[in-house]
This record gives C-alpha cells, sequence and structure tokens, in this order.
C-alpha cells in the first residue's frame, strides 16, 4: 500500500469509492456503510471532492494498492492548530484489513507536518461501532453534537441524525 497526495486526475476514482463504501449495496459489504441511515446511492459527486481539494488548506491524501487502484482516501482541512479528517473511506472489500488504520496514521503525520496539535472529525452520532473505533485509536468523545442537515447531494436521511465531535491530541 502506498500513500500520497490525491490530485484532480484522481477525482472520478475518488468519488466511486467514497459512493461505494458509503451508500448503496455495495457499501454493505464493509462495515462502514452508512445505508441503513441514508437512503440513496450516492455520498458525494465530482464537482464536491473538486471543491474539497481546492479549498484552502485541504488536502485528500489516498491509499493505492499494488495495481495502482485507489483502495482508500482521507481528507484533511487545516484550520489554524487544528486538523478537520473528513471523507475516511476504505474499499468494503478491505475494510477490516488495516487500510483505515494506515489512513488514519498518515493524517495524524501530516497533522504533525502541519503544525497542527488537534485532530478532529465529525461522525454520525448512532454510529457506535465506527465511534468505537476511533475511540480505540486514541480519540474521545467531545460530547458536543451538530446537525446533519439534508442537503441534497449526500441522500435522504431515513431517521433524525447528527453528528458527533471526535478528537485527538497530537
Amino acid at each position: 500500500m502506498k500513500i500520497e497526495k490525491a490530485t484532480a486526475a484522481d477525482v472520478k476514482e475518488i468519488v466511486a469509492l467514497l459512493n461505494s463504501a458509503y451508500r448503496g449495496e455495495s457499501s454493505k459489504e464493509g462495515w462502514t456503510t452508512e445505508a441503513h441511515l441514508i437512503g440513496g446511492d450516492r455520498r458525494t459527486n465530482d464537482e464536491n471532492v473538486i471543491e474539497t481539494m481546492n479549498l484552502p488548506g485541504s488536502t485528500i491524501l489516498k491509499c493505492t494498492d499494488e495495481t495502482n487502484q485507489i483502495v482508500g482516501t482521507v481528507n484533511l482541512q487545516k484550520h489554524g492548530n487544528r486538523l478537520y479528517l473528513g471523507m475516511l473511506s476504505v474499499s468494503p472489500r478491505l475494510q477490516g484489513k488495516g487500510t483505515g488504520k494506515l489512513l488514519l496514521q498518515a493524517a495524524e503525520e501530516h497533522a504533525k507536518e502541519v503544525d497542527c496539535n488537534m485532530v478532529y472529525m465529525s461522525v454520525i452520532s448512532v454510529r457506535d461501532e465506527l465511534i468505537d473505533w476511533y475511540k480505540r485509536h486514541g480519540y474521545v468523545d467531545t460530547g458536543k453534537r451538530k446537525d446533519f442537515p439534508e442537503d441534497g447531494l449526500t441522500g435522504n436521511h431515513l431517521q433524525k441524525l447528527e453528528f458527533a465531535i471526535l478528537e485527538k491530541r497530537i
């Protein structure tokens, strides 16, 4: 596995990965699916990923396998001395094999490189198994919650959802 910065040439493959990891039938092969919480097959689109990639202080890392296929990705956004971690995803066929852990470690190394002493993220609050996974990697639930509004892009919520804010000192 190789982890490096993604470029605009990677957008279509990143979008396909994000959608397959979080939405629709393909996501049910892995444990990170949100298909039981959010309807539809789309988590994001090309325009959203390009917009995210072009935000000031934003980096998207990609993890590629021996065939150079993108099998994991994470978005990192520098906000002062804090780094926001989002869009962490791994191909459903590879989940549970350490790729997510590698991406998490790469994110934390990136935080140090850009002089951040805290990594934080938002996770759907009813995703207990995912929150527990992050806790096993040193993240804590701050107790803070924020709304997760429907936006016309990420799918229709099948129940009321909110985000839990997790963080880890680096």
